[in-house]
């Protein structure tokens, strides 16, 4: 990982199974942003998914079994935390993330902890129908109040976090279902991190079967208004100040996770 210390910018690539889409996802990225460093982390894939992604050209972390997208987050804000980086971003490795707006994303930090790529800004023609457009502005307008400020996609997984947030992420980032969007949103808004979102394009899949029928869009609306339930009702966690900076033998937050 040797721009490290230049950038001090870390992408995440959460990776389940994705060996049909995860080498050209690494490539398009490092052609777009040669200048960050890449950690695929492999959330105990079966296939060829780590394998792919190192002869691509990014850093593997290999979890031994299937920890979810939350899981696997979190084990990389721990890789950016103990490797020195100040700042990290999760791009999917299905390619629906352009790697054209990593950088208008990570522009976001300069004004707030975290900031989200949104798909319904003003940017792009990405649309959600039915049940899930319902539930997708349900959840933006809630949380935009919490926030204080307007969101329109706070089930973007495009998101970057300063080092703040980073510190945050490890001691409270949640593995449950839409744990790494809505409840670690709410959660990090609770600390004191502040939010802001830019606009992005998203792409197409580019490879697998993505879950859109009616039948899941409604599971998809009635689970989303019971995880943003729990999330307001969650207690108010430590501040982003108290968590970033851990005491002796805290390293990365191992201690409190």
């Amino acid at each position: 990982m040797g721009n490290s210390r230049q950038s001090g910018v870390l992408i995440i690539m959460p990776a389940w199974n994705e060996a049909a889409v995860i080498g050209q996802t690494v490539r398009t990225v490092l052609r777009e942003s040669p200048q960050y460093d890449i950690l695929v982390v492999d959330d105990g894939s079966t296939d060829g998914t780590a394998r792919l992604a190192a002869e691509a050209g990014a850093e593997v972390l290999r979890l031994p079994f299937n920890l979810g997208v939350g899981g696997a987050m979190r084990a990389g804000f721990k890789y950016a935390v103990r490797n020195g980086y100040t700042a990290a971003i999760q791009v999917d490795s299905d390619g629906q993330h352009d790697p054209k707006d990593i950088d208008r994303v990570l522009d976001g930090l300069r004004v707030a902890d975290i900031s989200i790529g949104a798909r319904f800004a003003g940017r792009g023609n990405y649309q959600a129908r039915g049940p899930r457009k319902w539930a997708m502005g349900l959840l933006a307008k809630v949380i935009s109040w919490v926030a204080k400020t307007e969101l329109t996609d706070v089930t973007s997984g495009f998101r970057a976090a300063n080092e703040r947030a980073l510190h945050q992420y490890i001691a409270h980032f949640p593995a449950e279902y839409l744990g790494d969007t809505v409840d670690s949103l709410v959660v990090a808004l609770k600390s004191g991190c502040t939010v802001t979102q830019v606009p992005v394009e998203m792409k197409a899949r580019q490879a697998g079967t993505p879950s859109q029928s009616p039948l899941k869009s409604t599971i998809y609306l009635a689970r989303s208004g019971l995880v943003l339930c729990f999330a307001l009702a969650r207690r108010r966690t430590r501040s982003a100040e108290e968590v970033q900076n851990p005491s002796s033998g805290d390293i990365a937050g191992e201690g409190i996770a």
